[in-house]
């Protein structure tokens, strides 16, 4: 079962040529969605929807994208195919799915190809019930980490996943890594970041624009995006809720979290199974996300 909950399936869509790709987490009918944000740069779809304020309750399924804000196009092409397979809102007029979306931004140069709605299509199709693979496959493809002394300190990012289980409560994580922060240990040392020196400066203890090595328009360009998925019985506050403590678990794994230059965005689907405290989920939630991060470097 993929990420430790029935009926969950997860597929990956990877462009080795271009580095970038597409993972797509699809929840069984029923599902309630939410969304969290913590960074200052993020781009999404339907988080208004899903998130507090949100009427949105259903999430047929959640997109993570690479290529910025131009791999939105590929959540297009998961909403078709959940038309087609009858995932959605049984309206009176249509079957209109909900499709949760959030990017990492991986362009290398100008002409870099798109993925556009058939990435999201390959994504649905290729989607199975064994746990998707870590490292630098699906959206995890293109991802960067350590850039707090500038880009071309970095290191590799990834997609990682990870599962905690608590009884019969169980929260799985699908994470990709493009932070601009180093990826911690649990002892604090550092598992892959920045390879600059410790004399050459970093971020925040001196401006972006003095950071060396910068390059002009990608001050914006990280995040650690991520969704999970858990058996708890939930309602949209306390999902929503549950998604935002989940972001401790970045800042566990993290340094620096969630800065006005990550678009950090934590999906959560939950399929109502098993009665649990909200803090419950989310101490597992936390958990199972900062373990994710590490494995998506490791």
């Amino acid at each position: 079962m993929a990420l430790g909950i029935d009926d969950v399936k997860v597929g990956c869509w990877t462009d080795e040529k271009n580095a970038t790709g597409i993972t797509v987490v699809l929840p069984p009918k029923g599902s309630l969605g939410a969304i969290a944000v913590r960074g200052g740069a993020p781009g999404t779809r339907e988080a208004a929807a899903l998130g507090p304020d949100g009427s949105g309750v259903e999430c047929h399924a959640v997109v993570l994208c690479g290529n910025s804000v131009f791999g939105l196009a590929a959540a297009d092409g998961v909403v078709q195919w959940c038309v087609e397979q009858g995932r959605g809102l049984e309206l009176a007029s249509a079957i209109v799915p909900v499709v949760g979306a959030a990017v990492v931004f991986d362009i290398t140069g100008p002409d870099n190809a798109r993925p556009g709605p058939e990435a999201g299509r390959e994504a649905c199709e290729s989607a199975t019930s064994f746990d998707p693979e870590s490292g630098r496959v699906g959206v995890g493809r293109g991802c960067t980490v350590g850039k707090a002394a500038g880009r071309s300190y970095s290191s590799p990012g990834g997609q990682g996943m990870s599962v905690v289980r608590s009884g019969d409560l169980v929260v799985g994580a699908v994470v990709a890594v493009n932070a601009f922060g180093d990826v911690l240990n649990q002892d604090g040392t550092i598992l892959a970041g920045s390879r600059a020196s410790s004399e050459v400066p970093r971020y925040p203890y001196v401006s972006i624009e003095e950071v060396a090595a910068w390059e002009a328009g990608e001050e914006k360009a990280n995040t650690t995006i991520g969704c999970l998925v858990t058996n708890a019985r939930l309602t949209k506050p306390e999902a929503c809720r549950v998604a935002d403590l989940a972001h401790t678990g970045i800042a566990r794994a993290v340094d620096p979290p969630h800065t006005s230059v990550d678009g950090d965005a934590i999906f959560l689907l939950a399929t109502h199974e098993i009665e649990a405290t909200p803090d419950h989920v989310a101490a597992l939630s936390a958990e199972a996300i900062s373990g994710a991060i590490r494995n998506a470097v490791s």
